[in-house]
């Protein structure tokens, strides 16, 4: 059926269902929605259950459009008239996507009113559905310039959404039943994560990264399979950190135009780093993979996805996001293919364990035939220390070396780990566990802490009431201070005993250099490693014993200092939580493939899981090929 006629036939089954006077002037498929424009958008809100009624009979999932959206700014104006001062507006994001204005408040309440009566006057004035927030407590510039360039290119956009619905809900045209995966990257290493599942009529990516501190960093993007990139239906994201999403805007610098699905949090956060990643590599090798250009072109054509929400990415396949708890909107993402045929999870990296920022992993899925699982720390020996003693290691090692008249470096990624370790060294010093010092964020890590406070329903209920209900927000207290220039850096060095937390976090360049150059020298500071130290890298390196590591191409740095590594900050899950992850999986698969893992670590997870659970196990390694149906 050609695609018109299944639009003419949707909006028949619509103009049956909606009551008479309310008038569906055109039905649209906009990249995974199905539109509804009409000139009663009010009328239509004013029937509470319609749109879910619609989406159920239908399918699909409805959105409800005015035929003309008011001007941004006239709206801005009328918005601001409707709500009291009181209410403290701070910015408003008109989003022509969705037809919704998201409207940040000081005090969100006013602006909803009593029984939503405010919100309702505004839909009325301006057509645009209104959405509220509260006003972050720290300001993003990537968030509010990710907006802005979404508005600027709406027309565009508007064009490509409605190009990609066309082949999202295109005919299917082979008779064939079969799924594929093929590893491109990830597999008995870490880094560079890159999977293609395909079936007869579609072909998707999971995830694009490099792998750090690697010169042969890149997935296999050049294979049969994958290749043109033309032929890709989407790209799909389970986070934002590097290893999943730094060559995504390459893509579209070799021929790609298709959508990139991920979370809102994961698409502002995958922007920054890839924008750091260019500037951090053009200083490394003084040649860069892909421009800015390819990051404006990544955003785009992003697609946001909330977690639960069931959307057609393809003809044959629906994607579903669930909670990773590994960082800020990090995602197992779970694909539906075919009618019931068969349903698959990549579960990116995840933590089976609530942390200080987010609650543990999902684990229950409405179907599931097999799971890629991260095997980081896969190892029979990978068991990490409990959150209260892994604080309480770090808050020994601060003493010892503040009383000595020393400096802490802690290489952090700069986001999940920083905000992490953030959040211990406050409430230390607040219960006065160890003495009130600065605590110095280098690198990213202050804008990523923003995006945090941008995104507060990702964060643990804890948390959350913690900052909004409470209002002790622990990211603003005193002790924090951003370096954001090399004079201030300077002055750092030169300080009093402190603790700095800088990027990156396993020592492959940015500022955590500058500082190991100048104070690895003295034996009273102290280098703690919190997180992952990937083969490879400098701080792997030094956590296996080397007592000189290079500075660029002609120096190297002598380390006398302290060294030390405090596990249980780690965003991943150990081997217990991986092994309870798989026995807690409802339902259970058939198959698991443990990947994103050293080789002996993926081996013994796999081996370990079929003798436990008598489950069919795969650690497969790059270049392979599946078929899972």
């Amino acid at each position: 059926m050609l695609i018109e006629d299944r639009l003419k036939e949707l909006k028949e089954k619509i103009n049956a269902k909606v009551p008479a006077g309310i008038n569906v002037s055109e039905v649209e498929f906009e990249g995974p929605e199905l539109v509804i424009y009409t000139d009663d958008p009010k009328k239509f809100a004013d029937e509470a259950d319609l749109i879910k009624v619609l989406a159920r009979d239908l399918r699909k999932r409805i959105v409800v459009r005015p035929n003309v959206l008011e001007d941004p700014e006239i709206a801005a104006t009328k918005i601001k008239a409707v709500v009291s001062e009181g209410a403290g507006i701070t910015d408003m994001f008109f989003d022509p996507d969705t037809g919704e204005v998201l409207i940040e408040a000081e005090k969100p309440g006013v602006v909803i009113g009593k029984n939503g009566t405010t919100l309702r006057d505004i839909t009325k004035e301006i057509g645009w559905t209104p959405k509220v927030v509260r006003t972050p407590p720290i300001e993003s510039s990537t968030v509010k310039q990710t907006r802005q360039f979404l508005r600027a290119v709406k027309d565009e956009r508007k064009a490509f959404l409605r190009s990609i619905g066309r082949r999202i809900h295109r005919d299917l045209t082979s008779k064939d039943k079969w799924v594929r995966v093929t590893t491109l990257g990830c597999c008995r290493e870490v880094g560079r994560a890159a999977f293609l599942l395909s079936t007869p009529e579609s072909k998707i990516l999971i995830d694009c990264g490099d792998k750090p501190g690697s010169s042969d960093g890149f997935p296999y993007l050049y294979v049969p399979e994958i290749f043109p990139l033309k032929s890709l239906d989407a790209v799909v994201l389970t986070h934002a950190h590097l290893d999943h999403c730094a060559l995504v805007p390459m893509l579209y610098k070799y021929g790609f135009e298709g959508p990139v699905y991920s979370t809102p949090a994961t698409r502002d956060l995958a922007v920054m780093l890839q924008l750091d990643y260019l500037d951090v590599v053009a200083n490394e090798v003084n040649q860069v993979p892909y421009s800015s250009k390819e990051v404006q072109e990544y955003i785009k054509r992003s697609i946001t996805l909330n977690y639960g929400s069931v959307t057609d990415i393809a003809p044959d396949i629906k994607l579903t996001y669930h909670n990773a708890g590994h960082i800020l909107g990090s995602a197992i993402a779970h694909f539906h293919i075919g009618d019931g045929q068969y349903n698959i999870a990549f579960t990116g990296d995840f933590n089976y364990g609530k942390t200080r920022l987010f609650g543990p992993a999902t684990s229950q899925f409405p179907r599931l035939e097999a799971v890629f699982m991260e095997s980081t720390y896969g190892g029979s020996e990978d068991n990490q220390p409990s959150k209260n003693d892994a604080e309480s290691r770090l808050y020994e090692i601060v003493n010892e070396t503040i009383n000595r008249g020393g400096k802490i470096i802690i290489p952090a990624f700069a986001v999940g780990r920083s905000q992490e370790v953030m959040l211990a060294l406050e409430e230390g010093m607040r219960l006065e566990k160890i003495p009130k010092v600065k605590v110095y964020l280098d690198g990213m890590i202050k804008e990523a802490t923003a995006i945090h406070t941008t995104y507060p329903e990702y964060l643990n209920p804890d948390l959350r009431k913690q900052i909004f209900q409470e209002g002790m927000n622990p990211f603003l207290s005193e002790c924090f201070v951003q370096v954001d220039s090399p004079k201030i850096r300077e002055e750092v060095i030169g300080s009093d005993p402190c603790i700095i937390i800088t990027t990156s976090g396993m020592l492959n360049g940015g500022p955590v250099m500058e500082y190991l150059y100048a104070l690895a020298p003295y034996e009273k500071n102290t280098l703690i490693f919190v997180g992952y130290q990937a083969d490879g890298t400098i701080g792997r390196r030094i956590q296996k014993g080397w007592k000189e590591v290079p500075m660029g191409r002609r120096e190297t740095i002598v380390l006398n200092l302290q060294i030390e590594t405090v596990d249980g900050f780690s965003g991943h899950s150990d081997r217990r939580q991986l092994m309870a992850y798989v026995n807690h999986l409802n339902p259970r698969p058939e198959k698991i493939f443990t990947i994103h893992g050293d080789e002996k670590n993926t081996i013994d997870l796999a081996s370990s899981i079929y003798k436990r659970f008598r489950i069919e196990t795969h650690s497969p390694k790059n270049l392979e090929t599946y078929r899972m149906l």
